[in-house]
C-alpha cells in the first residue's frame, strides 16, 4: 500500500514507476499499474512473467491482488492507470488491459476509471464497463 494518490496524474506517475519493477525477461515488455480503491488507498503492481507463459501475472491483476490482500473482500476499485515501456529502449508503448484484466477490473469496479496510453502517447480514460461491455457474469443459482 502506498500513500494516497489523489489525481489521475498521481496514478499515472505511480504506474510509470511500477514499470521499473517488472520481471519480463521473455517479452521485454515492462508493465506497471497503480490503482486507487474507493476507500482512498493506492496499490501498485508490475507484470511478472514465467517460462511457462500461462502462469505469468499482469500488472493490473497484481495491483488488484495487493488491494484485496490489504482491504479484504470489501475492496472496490475507483481508478487505475496502466503504463508500459519497452525494456529494449525505454520507449512508451500503447498497451490497454488484456481481456483477463478487463474481467478483473469490472469485477471490482465496473464504473472505475481506467487510464492507459494511446499510440500518440496521450492518455485515454474510459470506464471499466466500457472496456468489457459483455463481461462474464456468474449465473444465479
Amino acid at each position: 500500500m502506498n500513500a494516497r494518490a489523489n489525481t489521475c496524474e498521481d496514478l499515472r506517475d505511480l504506474a510509470e514507476q511500477a514499470t521499473g519493477q517488472a520481471y519480463a525477461p521473455y517479452s521485454r515488455l515492462h508493465v506497471g499499474a497503480a490503482l486507487r480503491s474507493v476507500s482512498g488507498w493506492t496499490y501498485t503492481g508490475s507484470n511478472v512473467e514465467n517460462a511457462a507463459f500461462p502462469i505469468g501475472m499482469c500488472a493490473e491483476r497484481a495491483a488488484i491482488a495487493a488491494a484485496v490482500q490489504a482491504e479484504g473482500c470489501n475492496f472496490r476499485l475507483e481508478a487505475i492507470a496502466v503504463a508500459a515501456v519497452s525494456a529494449e529502449d525505454g520507449s512508451i508503448l500503447p498497451i490497454a488491459p488484456c481481456g483477463a484484466c478487463r474481467q478483473a477490473l469490472v469485477e471490482f469496479g465496473p464504473d472505475a476509471e481506467v487510464s492507459f496510453r494511446q499510440p500518440d502517447g496521450s492518455w485515454l480514460d474510459v470506464s471499466a464497463d466500457a472496456l468489457l461491455p459483455y463481461r462474464f457474469v456468474m449465473p444465479a443459482r
